[in-house]
């Protein structure tokens, strides 16, 4: 990932000095889907073909990718079937679609609470560390990290760590994922196009997000942490069986 140095004057404890400091760059994607141009994406510029794949599954504009390929800053996707797009201005000031009704995640899968804690605590950046400037999103399977993205932007991490699955041929229904940012109803809108059945979080929910989640049959966890962490929907996913309850 790109990163640029920037004189900055700072100020700590009383005192005033002049330090270098690292920051990450954004850059512009164009993204085609079967040669017809979508959207302008702002994003890090890592992991390109994962996001450009990633971003036509989570938006529903398709289910699976035949090609992407990637010439300077324009990511072309190929796919057999896709939907229509209606663009929609996101709670981030991104843009996403509304093309669709969630659809409904089944799975199987069963975590345990001792799994949340360690798929969270995986969420730790080095680049986080650098600049603060990045989200971080990681991709489990089988309770094995699989695919860690970070970039400027908390959808985009989502988008590359799917879009890592799908052109890997991954099943989705059968992972994790895990991220640093908020969720609302687009995050949640992302996650039951890409079939993905639980999705954890460090940060808070909002309404929307939980109610989505609710509707599309995906278990919520926010507020992540060693040994706590809030279920929000669909909590029979977590082995809760033998832990004591408090009123």
């Amino acid at each position: 990932m790109d990163i640029a140095r920037f004189s900055a004057v700072r100020v700590e404890n009383n005192k005033v000095s002049r330090a270098f400091e690292e920051v990450v760059r954004e850059e512009k994607f164009s993204l085609y889907l079967n040669e017809k141009f979508i959207v302008n994406l702002i994003a890090s510029n890592n992991q390109i073909k994962e996001l450009g794949a990633g971003y036509v599954v989570c938006e529903g504009l398709a289910e699976e990718i035949s090609d992407v390929k990637i010439i300077d800053d324009k990511i072309f996707v190929y796919a057999k079937k896709i939907g229509k797009f209606k663009p929609e201005l996101r709670s981030s000031g991104c843009i996403g679609t509304q093309n669709s009704e969630l659809k409904k995640v089944n799975s199987d899968i069963k975590i345990n609470p001792g799994d949340v804690s360690n798929f969270a605590a995986s969420l730790e950046s080095k680049l986080w560390a650098k600049t603060g400037g990045v989200h971080c999103s990681v991709l489990f399977l089988n309770k094995k990290l699989i695919a860690m993205a970070t970039d400027i932007g908390r959808h985009n991490t989502i988008d590359k760590v799917v879009g890592y699955a799908i052109l890997n041929k991954i099943n989705l229904r059968t992972c994790v994922i895990a991220c640093t940012g908020r969720q609302p109803g687009g995050m949640i809108f992302k996650i039951s196009n890409a079939q993905i059945p639980i999705i954890i979080s460090r940060a808070a929910p909002t309404d929307k997000g939980i109610l989505a989640a609710k509707d599309a049959g995906i278990t919520l966890i926010c507020f992540a942490r060693k040994n706590k962490f809030n279920i929000y929907t669909h909590e029979e996913r977590v082995n809760l069986r033998d832990m004591s309850k408090k009123d």
